[in-house]
């Protein structure tokens, strides 16, 4: 199997850190979270897979203006859940 990777050869990927039939499950711990590649990247794949992609965050993390601009493009396809 070849994996594409970039210019300077890093892979191109994510995954989700669980997944079952109809959702991705990303887990983050961070106090503010942007739309980084990652999470675009499986917000991708969540939607040409007809799954839903759950960013699970602390309860006191800051959501940047672009991942609430991508949630709110996306909205059958970005969930954000506080823990």
């Amino acid at each position: 199997m070849e994996f594409k990777q970039t210019q300077h050869q890093v892979a191109r990927g994510a995954r989700a850190d669980a997944e079952s039939y109809d959702k991705l499950i990303l887990i983050k711990r961070s106090s503010s979270l942007r739309a980084t590649y990652q999470i675009r990247l499986l917000a991708y794949r969540a939607e040409m897979e007809h799954r839903k992609l759950i960013i699970e965050v602390r309860k006191d993390c800051r959501i940047e203006s672009d991942l609430r601009s991508l949630a709110r493009l996306m909205p059958k396809v970005i969930k954000i859940v506080r823990n």
